[in-house]
Formats: C-alpha cells, sequence, structure tokens
C-alpha cells in the first residue's frame, strides 16, 4: 500500500472547520492564520488542555487542538454555561477537536474513519515531530492563542 503526505490545500478543510466553530458556537470569529507543516522539530505553545481525534481508514493520524484555560473560559461563558470545571474543560476541547474531525469526515465520507476523543490537560507543552505529515494551525480568539495540529497520511 502507497503512502502520500495531506497537502496543505486539504489542511484548509480543517482551517475552515475550527472557523466555523468559532463564529458559530460564539459568534467571534477567530483569526485562523496560515497552516505550515513542520519541517523541524519545534516546540509546541504552551497549551491547558488537548483534545485529539484518531484518523484511521485510507487516512491515519490524528487531529488535535491545543488551547489555554482562558480560551475555553471565555468559550463556555459565551455559550451560556456556568459551570468551569475542568472536566467541562476538556469536555469542550473535546468537542472542539471532534467539530473540526467531524466536518472533514463530511467532506472525505468513509475514507476518514474518526475515533472519539481522547482529552488530556495539566500543561500540555510537547515537542513536535518532523516527520513530513504534521501541519500546525495557529489561531487567535478573543486574544488567546490556541493551535490545531493535523498529523495526516493518506494510505492510498
Amino acid at each position: 500500500m502507497s503512502t502520500a503526505q495531506v497537502e496543505e490545500r486539504d489542511v484548509r478543510i480543517f482551517v475552515d472547520a475550527l472557523a466555523r466553530f468559532f463564529d458559530a458556537t460564539t459568534g467571534l470569529a477567530a483569526s485562523v492564520r496560515t497552516a505550515y507543516r513542520v519541517s523541524v522539530p519545534e516546540s509546541l505553545r504552551p497549551g491547558d488542555f488537548l483534545g485529539e481525534i484518531p484518523v484511521s481508514g485510507a487516512y491515519g493520524g490524528s487531529i488535535e487542538f491545543v488551547a489555554p484555560r482562558g480560551l475555553l473560559s471565555h468559550v463556555l461563558l459565551r455559550m451560556g454555561e456556568r459551570d468551569y470545571s475542568d472536566a467541562v474543560h476538556l469536555d469542550l476541547v473535546g468537542e472542539i477537536a471532534n467539530q473540526v474531525a467531524g466536518y472533514a469526515r463530511r467532506v472525505y465520507g468513509e475514507a476518514l474513519a474518526i475515533a472519539p476523543p481522547r482529552v488530556r490537560s495539566t500543561g500540555v507543552n510537547e515537542r513536535l515531530s518532523a516527520d513530513g505529515r504534521l501541519y500546525a494551525v495557529p489561531l487567535t480568539w478573543n486574544d488567546y492563542e490556541a493551535t490545531l495540529l493535523v498529523r495526516l497520511l493518506h494510505r492510498g
């Protein structure tokens, strides 16, 4: 089975989904900057929460959203939520990753199988690999910085 790197034009689907989430959920647009391929190891900006959606099928990898507590708290506030516990923050970061991956699944169809979100907290700060299939998508929303990570390989 041959494999091919997912191209930047494919990553655009995830970028659009992320922008749609913030606009539809909060009424405030996110400034989603240009996606870039991580070609040398680099450190991810620290975040407090990470939501990861494992991907399988014709594509392998994951979609991850890393965000600070403040960003998630303000999204919860805009949604009318009154519970600001870690559990609710974890649910939200997983839901954002799930929404982005779900939108991509509608575009790619059954070739993109997504699993339930895996979430974690407490100072997410990892070193990004330079394996040629990782795109980082930085965004700003309400003066907070976050990152969408798209790690995909097409197994066509």
